[in-house]
């Protein structure tokens, strides 16, 4: 056979085997995905046992448990604003069984923060659902006389710099939330950074620091027993637990939105038919009006959402918050 002959034969075969293999791998992974799951399965949260994410979890993972069949356990790993936790399950096998409770700054803010990254949060993940999400409240000492943004706006423009606002620290959303609110309000706020939410909060009642962005579960006491005022939330919508306060973008800063959010992801390349029957599970939960009811006891809202959704959510995610973490001069090494 001459070398014209042989050429076309060894391309079929070449086909054959290519095609061969396929379907090998395509009925070998149709098993694996439908007796999906018969292990426990366990959820990494990135940060320390009580936080609204490890609430979340845990609300999401007994009822997934339960639709399942197999126990769902929590298994807290905090550590580096959430790298560490983030990190393991990036290296874990793509199975299905290890999985991570993302959040904005895990897979939005750390991305541009840290120097270096243990992971990539878009190569390394497959995105699964948005589960919940958790708005911010402006809050200030109520010593300060203002009665609303509009006159924050103007007592920042008056006093450039003499404003005080507190965070959890350099980095943390929510000092990121007062940066964005001084760049879109064209003010200038000082910041000071605390270790710790707690702290933060202190010290704005104390009146150290004027003006704190704090989560909404954290921040309702407090504004309950007035020893903080509210003046808006930070979501696009009014919270149902404040419905009377107004949003920042209703109160004089169209376009302004921050908040906290909290989604399930896999490793990447855990099966697409995997992600998509946890994707659904994830779905069913979140829709349901006892789930809605206890996340809403935390101050979160219910979201769900599409694998494809909740990965153009991360994307837009990041492309936010780069240019406020640049303009804000933080980072961590």
């Amino acid at each position: 056979m001459n070398r014209s002959a042989r050429a076309p034969l060894a391309s079929r075969i070449a086909l054959a085997a290519a095609c061969t293999l396929g379907l090998l791998s395509s009925v070998a992974a149709a098993p694996a995905a439908a007796d999906y799951p018969n292990n426990p399965i366990r959820i990494v949260v990135p940060f320390a046992a009580g936080g609204t994410s490890d609430l979340v979890t845990r609300i999401l993972a007994q009822a997934m448990g339960a639709e399942l069949r197999v126990p769902v356990i929590v298994d807290n790993r905090p550590g580096a604003g959430g790298n560490i936790g983030s990190e393991l399950v990036a290296r874990s096998a793509p199975d299905g069984y290890t999985l991570l409770m993302g959040t904005v700054a895990t897979h939005g803010i750390n991305v541009s923060l840290y120097k270096s990254m243990p992971f990539d949060p878009v190569k390394d993940f497959a995105p699964i659902s948005l589960v919940a999400s958790t708005p911010s409240v402006l809050e200030v000492n109520p010593s300060l006389p203002v009665k609303s943004v509009a006159d924050l706006i103007a007592y920042a423009k008056a006093h450039p710099g003499k404003l005080y606002f507190g965070s959890a620290g350099n980095g943390s959303s929510h000092h990121l939330a007062g940066e964005l609110f001084d760049s879109m309000a064209g003010v200038k706020m000082t910041h000071v950074p605390y270790r710790g939410t707690a702290a933060a909060v202190t010290d704005t009642m104390g009146g150290q620091v004027q003006v704190i962005f704090d989560t909404l579960p954290s921040a309702m006491p407090f504004v309950k027993s007035g020893q903080l005022r509210a003046l808006a939330v930070t979501s696009a919508k009014r919270d149902p637990a404040l419905p009377d306060l107004p949003t920042l973008a209703e109160a004089g800063l169209p376009g302004y939105e921050v908040g906290s959010w909290y989604g399930l992801l896999a490793p990447a390349g855990t099966p697409p038919a995997i992600v998509d029957k946890i994707g659904k599970v994830v779905a069913g939960i979140v829709h349901r009006p006892d789930i809605q009811q206890k996340l809403q006891a935390q101050g979160a809202t219910a979201v769900g959402g599409t694998p494809a959704e909740f990965a153009a959510h991360i994307a837009s995610e990041i492309r936010k918050w780069r240019p406020v973490v640049q303009a804000s001069g933080a980072r961590v090494d």
